[in-house]
């Protein structure tokens, strides 16, 4: 057996995990999180949403399908680190084009394994997530430890324009074209469009820097927000093109990040979650139709509305906004954490999870039916208001 060099996770309160590099040598910084999927390491590693985050898989064994050329959720690996127990030394999948960690030195990932990540997560879980370091090159605890501390926190970061497409494109629908979406790339994930496409809309995906003329030029008929990472707070240029689309009573739907853009656009604040809701086994109550879903989460900010956070239950009731009255339509039964908000007299609602989930799970999936549903609605109204 090869040995490996070895190398050390450092926390910022100073907990230490020994273990060996996997993937790049290095040393890298970010916010340790947790991820509680058995399956889609691949989509993990590649969904823009963990950006600058150093992503622990609390299921030990990773890397045993390997990677291939299907399954990214961009064009790269974004999470800043990775941590695994104990890595495939083989991936056999028939699908399989080459293997986990090669794909992460030839990317430039610095990862470490052979760590006790179910003691590290249940520190994650009990101190909440924090600024971590990884380093192959420097052994020193206590050196790396003052490095973590100089690293930027989440709080406060602004990073959509970090994540999002240069230039516009298009995926087109599948079969008869039957709407035009104009989606704000935040940190958009392939299967979003994919997910439209099969219901035939054909989404134009613009950069997180557009106007909402520029979207509208699309001839969009209704406007995604997307998912992303970040501090939602910072997100200004967003949340104003929003309330632009609220005015014009364009047909909104939006996702985690994009979640909480609306949110902040109605007028609710947000907040940072201790720990966030990471992984693909999160229960939601659906309070629109009373089901509970089991949804793929990756969040680290939640929105405020009146009566909610801190575990408290979120109220079933309509609040009064500057755009008409609003419902909190889904809630995590983990933690009364809002997960999604319905407006009551205008075309828009959001979920804070991931129903375009991909691997899974697809229980949330009819969202995206809704959210046909609902351009399909507005635009016969307008019809008939022409008429």
């Amino acid at each position: 057996m090869v040995k490996r060099r070895p190398a050390i996770l450092v926390l910022e309160d100073g907990r230490t995990f020994p273990g060996e590099a996997y993937g790049s040598v290095g040393e890298t910084f970010g916010e340790a999180v947790f991820n509680t999927g058995m399956t889609g390491y691949q989509e993990t590693l590649t969904d823009p949403s963990y950006h600058r985050q150093v992503v622990v898989q609390t299921a030990p064994h990773i890397g045993n399908t390997g990677v291939n050329g299907e399954d990214d959720e961009s064009g790269r690996i974004w999470v800043a680190g990775y941590v695994v127990r104990d890595p495939a030394r083989i991936g056999s999948n028939w699908r399989a084009t080459g293997g986990l960690e090669d794909r992460l030195a030839t990317e430039g990932v610095v990862g470490i394994s052979g760590v006790d990540t179910r003691a590290l997560t249940r520190h994650l879980r009990e101190r909440g997530a924090m600024r971590v370091g990884i380093s192959s090159i420097d052994n020193d605890p206590q050196s790396l430890l003052a490095r973590v501390r100089q690293a930027p926190q989440m709080v406060g970061a602004d990073l959509s324009a970090e994540v999002s497409t240069a230039e516009p494109y298009v995926v087109e629908a599948l079969g008869e074209h039957r709407f035009t979406v104009a989606a704000l790339d935040l940190g958009i994930k392939r299967n979003v469009p994919r997910r439209l496409a099969t219901r035939g809309v054909t989404t134009h995906v613009l950069p997180a820097s557009s106007s909402i003329d520029q979207m509208l030029a699309t001839g969009a008929d209704a406007i995604f927000l997307s998912p992303g990472p970040g501090d939602p707070a910072t997100a200004d240029a967003p949340v104003a093109l929003a309330r632009d689309a609220l005015r014009r009573e364009v047909p909104l739907f939006g996702i985690c990040f994009g979640s909480q853009i609306l949110g902040r656009a109605l007028g609710f604040g947000t907040y940072k979650l201790g720990y966030g809701h990471r992984g693909i086994n999160q229960p939601v109550l659906d309070r629109v139709t009373g089901k509970v879903e089991v949804t793929s989460h990756n969040h680290g900010f939640a929105v405020q509305v009146p009566g909610s956070g801190n575990g408290a239950v979120v109220p079933d009731q309509v609040i009064d906004t500057d755009f008409g009255g609003v419902r909190v339509s889904h809630v995590c039964l983990n933690d009364n954490v809002v997960e999604g908000l319905r407006a009551v007299d205008l075309p828009a609602f959001t979920v804070q999870y991931h129903p375009e989930a991909a691997a899974g799970p697809h229980d949330a999936d009819y969202l995206f039916d809704r959210f046909a549903d609902l351009i399909e609605g507005r635009t016969h109204s307008k019809g008939r208001s022409n008429a």
